[in-house]
């Protein structure tokens, strides 16, 4: 009979370690999600072709560069509140087309919205865009550069794809752009982005499973 009992509580014993066991895990996880990893589905075609509509990646939230954005690197990032009306700040206003692009964001205020870019310039650049590419002075010095840009869906001679004008990037702000030039909206339109509204860089895609991989 004793040897019944202690046999009973062993099995007891193990069903409470795998409960514990499996509740450390799926704690871990949820941490892990909120704090460092998350995933995130693309929502539109403003990436394409490097990231298509509803596919999924995967956003450091720490690891870009111990919290420094990089010009290149594709981030997940709250933008400026009036970005989905095309508001360019301090005093809201839609900037004029074959112009300058919006060089200062509504202050102060982000919008609860997702978006995912690519960062095409850094505090103190100097940019124009033509027929969607990116000239940058890096740091305001030199002169300017095209971005090597092999990434990005040709835009053309549309006036959404061109703002001869050069502006210059404001501290602690990044430039945000989509890789589909002609069917973005981005800072062209509501100005650049506070290094406090970047959620995280994309590092990996995990799905449709032929496009696994980093980016």
């Amino acid at each position: 009979m004793k040897f019944g009992r202690n046999r009973s509580k062993s099995t007891i014993n193990s069903v409470v370690e795998l409960i514990v066991i499996v509740a450390v895990a799926l704690g871990l996880a949820l941490l892990i999600q909120a704090l460092v990893i998350k995933p995130y589905r693309i929502p539109s075609g403003s990436m394409e072709p490097t990231l298509k509509i509803g596919q999924r990646v995967l956003v450091n939230r720490i690891g870009m560069d111990f919290g420094k954005p990089h010009v290149g690197e594709i981030v997940v990032f709250h933008p400026p509140k009036g970005a989905e009306q095309q508001e360019c700040g301090p005093s809201p206003h839609v900037v004029k087309l074959n112009g300058a692009a919006c060089s200062t964001p509504i202050p102060s205020e982000d919008s609860s919205t997702n978006f995912i870019k690519r960062i095409v310039g850094a505090p103190g650049d100097e940019i124009y865009i033509s027929e969607g590419h990116v000239f940058r002075k890096a740091g305001g010095k030199g002169g300017f550069v095209r971005e090597k840009d092999s990434y990005i869906r040709a835009c053309g001679s549309s006036q959404e794809c061109n703002f001869p004008t050069a502006i210059k990037i404001p501290p602690g702000h990044w430039f945000m752009m989509g890789d589909n030039r002609g069917e973005s909206d981005d800072s062209r339109f509501w100005g650049p982005v506070p290094t406090g509204w970047v959620i995280g860089g994309a590092v990996f895609t995990y799905w449709p499973p032929d496009r696994i991989g980093f980016l």
